[in-house]
């Protein structure tokens, strides 16, 4: 696939690294050249120095011949001309746009050919705090990513001593667990996948990742972590946009405290946010502050500035003052490698928080989601079956007589039976209907294109 992706901050930078790492040809626009030689030099992109709003500098990317369009710079007002000019100068087919205000929703009319000419927005802001969110939530889990508008949920999580899992070979965990509702699709231990047979036993501190209705993620969870306990009290390290998203979204659920270095911001949070939130003007690295404001008794600390270094600081500092849990956003791919499940137990990436919603876009045949697993390493697939038994390759096929790519595992099928959505849990002699979706867990970006040729329907169907 031909893409031009104007932008090439952080943002830009994980999206032209993922996107070509799957084989498309990647064209980057930005001002400034010393970024785009370094851009060049680390992954394979044509850089394109310049204003990418004009339609000259669009014409030297080769406009002309691009299949998608993705705008993120850092300004919303650039990235909204510049979708405009694409389509209405290039007739580019797909364009997405960066959009940090809340004022632009997807669908509405100032988005559609007729205006900006926006066909997917995305906002790693809003991105992020919907992906911490659901950390809270379920705060024994390092990840929980939704499939089929929220029916079914792909957790991972690390398994702790002493829980039901713990010790025990998959086999025995089923025998003791029938009615146990999750599909485990993929074990890692010290960072290298298992194989999941049934003799394999599983220790404290492998991380396992399962897929399981979302009405049942917390029995789940309490299986492979013990008792749940809830996040009631929570202290976040940034009053900027994520901060405040995410204290806005805790409103009901947790007492919160915000800490906010700029006492502008602060005030502008004190208007804004519930007033039974706490706003503080200071430094979140400051260990004095902390112990004043009880970090110890914190539930969980959440560090999301600007700045990487401040945020694994102030996070380390957190939690060896007694915080039960922290998280923090890095931008950086080597520190998050780093620092994820030491002293910080989750690293957090705005960037890759949207990439799923992306590759949703580059993905061929009848696919619904995606989500970016392992750093970027592996990933999850939701596709529907279309067609019928004749022309699909999955339509009246039991799982087992379907050949997956050595590796690729089904997770789950979500089917809707007069109007009524069922999450299943396949097994072998389960027949695949006509519009199901599959939920499909890939342990190498590599056969992504083996599994898409399953959902695409043969020529010859009408």
């Amino acid at each position: 696939m031909q893409i031009i992706i104007l932008g090439a901050g952080r943002v830009g930078e994980s999206v032209a690294e993922t996107l070509a790492s799957e084989q498309n040809d990647i064209t980057v626009i930005d001002p400034d050249g010393a970024r785009l030689r370094s851009l060049e030099d680390r992954i394979e992109v044509r850089g394109v120095m310049g204003d990418g709003t004009q339609p000259s500098v669009l014409a030297q990317a080769g406009a002309e011949h691009t299949d998608l369009f993705i705008s993120c710079t850092a300004d919303d007002a650039v990235n909204l001309v510049a979708c405009k000019v694409a389509y209405s100068r290039f007739n580019i087919p797909k364009t997405i746009a960066r959009l940090r205000s809340q004022e632009f929703v997807e669908g509405e009319t100032l988005l559609t050919k007729e205006g900006f000419a926006v066909d997917q927005v995305i906002c790693p802001e809003a991105s992020v705090t919907r992906y911490m969110h659901q950390l809270i939530e379920y705060p024994e889990a390092l990840q929980v990513l939704v499939f089929s508008q929220g029916r079914a949920h792909l957790v991972a999580v690390r398994v702790a001593t002493g829980s039901e899992m713990a010790t025990r070979t998959l086999a025995e965990f089923s025998a003791r667990n029938p009615d146990c509702q999750l599909r485990l699709v993929a074990v890692y231990r010290n960072d290298k996948e298992i194989p999941l047979d049934p003799s394999v036993r599983i220790f404290p501190g492998d991380e396992v990742f399962f897929i399981v209705d979302r009405a049942l993620v917390r029995d789940a969870l309490r299986l492979i972590r013990g008792p749940e306990v809830p996040v009631r009290r929570v202290m976040i390290a940034g009053g900027g946009r994520v901060g405040k998203r995410l204290a806005g979204s805790l409103e009901g659920m947790c007492q919160v405290k915000v800490i906010e270095s700029s006492l502008e911001r602060c005030k502008s949070l004190a208007e804004d946010l519930p007033s039974e939130m706490l706003v503080l003007q200071g430094d979140a690295s400051d260990e004095d502050l902390l112990v004043d404001e009880n970090v110890g008794d914190m539930d969980l600390f959440v560090a999301v500035t600007s700045d990487d270094e401040d945020n694994i600081m102030s996070a380390m500092l957190a939690k060896r003052l007694g915080a039960r849990r922290v998280m923090a956003i890095v931008n950086r791919r080597a520190y998050a490698d780093l620092i994820q499940g030491g002293a910080i137990d989750i690293a957090v990436s705005p960037a890759q928080a949207v990439i799923g919603e992306l590759l949703r876009q580059v993905r061929r045949g009848a696919v619904a989601a995606v989500h970016s697993l392992r750093r970027g390493q592996a990933e999850a697939l939701e596709g529907i079956a279309h067609g019928d038994a004749k022309h699909s390759h999955l339509v009246g096929r039991r799982i087992e007589q379907i050949k997956l790519p050595e590796g690729v595992r089904f997770g789950a099928i979500v089917r809707t039976v007069d109007e009524r959505v069922e999450v299943l849990m396949p097994h072998h002699g389960t027949e695949i209907q006509t519009d199901d979706h599959l939920i499909l867990f890939l342990p190498h970006k590599r056969l992504v294109r083996e599994v898409e040729k399953l959902f695409q329907v043969k020529a010859t169907f009408l």
